[in-house]
């Protein structure tokens, strides 16, 4: 039950276990005559007084021990069979453990029947069981979540004080950095941050999940991309975003928030990273000299290989690649994260799979896919459409 009671029951995949040495409650089918309820519908008994004083809110970080049955008597999953305790946050797990663990305290032991609407349902897939379950759950531990952070009184819009760009990114320094060097858009940055939305709701922190994050500052909302490289290392900065410069008034990506943004952003780690490659002077078709093959891939020679031997399809290769849309926009490019990349050659789209086979290692070999041969022209998750120009250099063949 990875991060939430075994991935079991957080993931839905079951680790069916022998039942030996767990014994199944009496009491397994229905909740007893004395059992405490709630308004949910969730039922629960103390088998066990816990030692401690405090429970667990659902943003905190609960270790436990677990056994979990169908109302038949079957024992699906058992952190005590297993002999190693289950760490997870009580916010990520069904409803009926979210709502129950906080019941409890450090070394209190319970019965839960936790009814089908606050587990998987009557009929989940996956192998996950249905119907109503019953779980004994032994509370260890609770590692308390990072209080979150408050909302800045300015949230709603950028003070007079604020610095202000043409692009209309506004911002205001809160600490300042002990660095010297500010970041370039293709470098790596770890940073802690916090967004708002203009009417003060928190839509995501690092600082409330307790962990920095790391990213390309080019992969990122623009006006992060452009904000972050105003920073120094140590430096804390308070940012105004434009819908323009963010998600858009009508975002396009799944959940994320629309209009204005407030960002509170503390830059902790510059990671240099190599310059991004250049767009080819032809990246919008194939030159007239370049091979051509029936199924419409054209490829030019860039650099000469030193090996003898040819991919086959099934073959794992590595690889340093860029791609390029037409218009010249890179999308992709493992020279510019500064790390090769390995995949089975059979397992990409198929201009690679067809392409690749033509090189040897040590050559450096420029594709022109087209659509058919790569993600279509209205590829699906943000994946480029139309022909693809590509950049690619053969390391190794295994």
């Amino acid at each position: 039950m990875a991060a939430g009671i075994s991935a079991a029951l957080a993931c839905g995949s079951i680790n069916l276990v022998n039942a030996e040495n767990v014994t199944t409650p009496e009491d397994v089918a229905a909740a007893p005559s004395g059992a405490e309820k709630t308004a949910s519908g969730l039922a629960s008994k103390i088998l066990q007084q816990g030692s401690g004083s405090e429970k667990p809110s659902a943003k905190d970080t609960v270790t436990v021990h677990y056994s979990g049955w169908t109302t038949d008597g079957k024992l699906f999953d058992s952190s005590v069979q297993r002999g190693q305790k289950a760490t997870f946050p009580l916010d990520r797990v069904i409803k009926g453990w979210t709502e129950g663990l906080q019941l409890m305290v450090v070394g209190e032991k319970r019965r839960f029947w936790i009814p089908a609407e606050l587990a998987y349902g009557e009929s989940p897939g996956g192998g996950r069981p249905g119907g109503m379950l019953c779980f004994d759950v032994e509370l260890f531990d609770i590692e308390k979540a990072p209080e979150p952070p408050k909302t800045p009184e300015d949230v709603a819009a950028a003070p007079a004080d604020a610095e202000k760009t043409a692009s209309g990114l506004a911002s205001k320094v809160l600490n300042e950095g002990s660095g010297a060097v500010k970041p370039d858009a293709h470098d790596k940055v770890t940073v802690h941050y916090s967004g708002w939305t203009t009417d003060g709701k928190l839509f995501d922190s690092s600082v409330l999940r307790g962990q920095p994050a790391t990213f390309g500052l080019n992969q990122v909302i623009p006006g992060w991309t452009e904000g972050v490289q105003l920073m120094v290392e140590g430096e804390k900065r308070r940012f105004w975003i434009p819908a323009e410069l963010a998600y858009g008034e009508t975002p396009q990506r799944p959940g994320a928030p629309s209009g204005m943004l407030c960002f509170e952003v503390e830059l902790l780690e510059i990671q240099d990273m190599p310059e991004p490659p250049k767009t080819p002077e032809d990246v919008a078709a194939a030159p007239a000299d370049a091979e051509k093959s029936d199924s419409g891939l054209a490829s030019k020679v860039l650099k000469k290989g030193t090996g003898d031997k040819h991919p086959k399809a099934t073959d794992t290769v590595e690889v340093h690649y860029s791609g390029w849309t037409t218009d010249g926009q890179l999308f992709d490019s493992s020279v510019a994260r500064g790390e090769k990349v390995s995949f089975p050659l059979n397992q990409v789209i198929p201009g690679w799979t067809e392409g690749v086979q033509l090189m040897v290692v040590g050559e450096k070999r420029r594709f022109w896919i087209p659509a058919k041969l790569a993600y279509g022209e209205n590829p699906p998750n943000g994946a480029p459409a139309g022909m693809l120009c590509f950049d690619v250099e053969l390391f190794s063949i295994r």
